[in-house]
């Protein structure tokens, strides 16, 4: 980067940091984050109304008759093995937010008289997997540590009831998952 693009940039950043629309943030490694607040107030937003659905997908099951947990462990694609979840903590509020795994949910059901249906419960208010999601799925369905993973998504109709579509029949030929 030359001189002249390096001072037009910090020249934009003072802009942006003096600016009523924009807020600074410092993030982990003591590096200035320039955000917009309207960006900021919508992805306040966003997260409320997902965690809202998360909640209300758990009664959902409940309801069916499944029993529901969150699903502390995530998966790393490098390895391909089962981690625990990082836990994320904020300062301001002094809280450790625990509910970070994937899937969001273990839910599982008795079929038989010592027989349970053990599934992953994905909830997505557009009920859309990005690809490093549907990779984790396969993984969880090729080890077989589920059943099935259900996608849980809202209904266009409002109030309409949850929708759940089965990874395996949307997702699995794609993946190699039978």
């Amino acid at each position: 980067m030359e001189e002249s693009e390096h001072k037009d940039e910090i020249l934009d950043l003072v802009k942006k940091a003096s600016s009523n629309d924009y807020e600074t943030q410092w993030d982990d490694n003591g590096i200035p984050q320039v955000k917009k607040k309207s960006e900021i107030v919508k992805g306040r937003k966003s997260r409320k109304a997902g965690g809202d659905f998360e909640l209300k997908v758990r009664k959902d099951l409940e309801a069916k008759g499944w029993t529901v947990a969150k699903w502390p462990n995530n998966i790393d694609l490098e390895t391909k093995k089962v981690i625990p979840a990082k836990r994320k903590f904020n300062p301001f509020s002094k809280a450790m937010t625990l509910g970070t795994g994937f899937p969001d949910f273990i839910a599982f059901q008795l079929v038989g008289e010592r027989t349970y249906n053990v599934i992953g419960v994905e909830s997505k208010v557009n009920g859309t997997l990005s690809r490093e999601e549907k990779e984790k799925c396969a993984l969880l369905l090729k080890n077989k540590i589920f059943n099935e993973i259900w996608i849980s998504e809202k209904n266009e109709k409002r109030g309409g009831p949850i929708r759940y579509k089965n990874f395996k029949e949307e997702y699995g030929y794609k993946f190699g998952v039978e």
